[in-house]
């Protein structure tokens, strides 16, 4: 129905020249502060804090029926020490963004103090930091308002498929209504737009791509599809029965009219098409966005980095190493010291993520664990 379109090409830096690798992390400015910066001229500015590990869902690509091992409530940050890593980034690393991600972040009932604490900070442009919220949405219609008053901006729901029976058997819960609650709530108290995430699996619901889609535009929702990656149970994915990005966009193309979002993408994960009433293109219907972590990495643009509920800095998602934080947190540490060891780990950032490289390792910990 329309002119094809494709997905731009992968980004991911160069390896730089022994003259261009400086041997020691760049010295912090006169005033203590300094950036999240790395050798390849990255700059973290958005910053991904896990609150729990714990879910209320059990979908079957990112655990087992039963759950899985809980960390031990000791292990977990407590509420102060969350606001007070979140404030080291903020305050003194050039962080701007924070989303809150789980687990599912809602079992967190201190939720809204935690917003509304890390609202109250500023940053290095004299503004609050953005903020926003990956979450399943149970509970969510009933949380919307108090969450949107503490100074969330923004939220990010998960929803594979809007067929109750597909949803049932994919989340191990008959929970989909409560979800469509919640979307309508967010809406009504202005946190918007909504983004709607959707994870693409074949076989499971493959079909459902159009018809999400539709959904999402008529709620005024912005879809983005996401390829499965290897961050749940290691039997869960392979390369091989992967649903690409590819795939994906021409399941969309032949039911919508789209073009290429004109907007700049910048170092947001999606990429964005609009999609159109009539081939005139005259009246905007919305938008629609695919992740292709896979197929079309864009490590040369990422500007995240994460803090696990337990207190450790991960530079990739799909990294198999971490900086413990906690442990030197809670022996005494100064804001100065952490603030160090977090830029020096920042520096240490590896180019790419190599998922489609051979000597690839899928991560040790579940997307639960790492954080949304």
């Amino acid at each position: 129905m329309s002119t094809p379109v494709t997905l731009p090409k992968p980004t991911i830096p160069s390896t730089p020249s022994a003259q261009d690798v400086a041997s020691d992390l760049p010295a912090a400015n006169a005033d203590g502060t300094r950036q999240l910066s790395d050798r390849y001229g990255r700059i973290a500015r958005d910053l991904r804090v896990s609150l729990t590990d714990k879910c209320n869902l059990r979908c079957t690509y990112c655990m087992p029926a039963e759950g899985l091992q809980w960390m031990h409530n000791d292990k977990v940050l407590s509420d102060d020490e969350v606001i007070r890593l979140v404030r080291i980034a903020v305050e003194k690393l050039g962080v701007r963004k924070l989303r809150f991600t789980g687990g599912e972040p809602l079992l967190r009932k201190s939720l809204p103090s935690i917003i509304s604490r890390a609202k109250a900070l500023t940053t290095d442009t004299g503004e609050a930091p953005e903020i926003a919220l990956t979450t399943n949405g149970l509970g969510l219609d009933k949380r919307a308002a108090s969450l949107a008053d503490a100074g969330l901006d923004r939220i990010n729901i998960s929803l594979d498929t809007i067929d109750r029976e597909k949803y049932t058997a994919l989340t191990r819960r008959d929970r989909l209504d409560h979800v469509l609650r919640s979307i309508d709530n967010c809406s009504e108290v202005g946190l918007n737009p909504i983004k709607i995430n959707a994870l693409v699996m074949k076989g499971v619901n493959e079909d459902d791509v159009v018809d999400l889609a539709d959904f999402a535009l008529n709620k005024g929702a912005q879809l983005r599809f996401i390829e499965q990656m290897p961050l749940g149970p290691r039997e869960a994915w392979s390369r091989e029965d992967m649903i690409t990005a590819d795939e994906i966009l021409a399941k969309l193309q032949s039911a919508f009219i789209m073009t290429p979002a004109k907007q700049p993408r910048g170092s947001a994960p999606a990429a964005l098409w609009d999609v159109w009433e009539d081939a005139d293109r005259s009246m905007r219907r919305g938008a629609l966005g695919i992740i292709s972590s896979v197929s079309y990495p864009f490590c040369g643009d990422c500007d995240r980095t994460r803090l696990t509920a337990d207190g450790a800095i991960r530079t990739c998602l799909f990294s198999n190493s971490e900086t413990q934080l906690r442990d030197l947190l809670r022996g005494g540490a100064s804001d100065e010291e952490l603030a160090t060891i977090w830029a020096g780990a920042m520096w240490e950032k590896l180019p790419g993520h190599d998922i489609n490289d051979e000597s690839f390792l899928q991560p040790a910990r579940t997307m639960s664990a790492i954080g949304g």
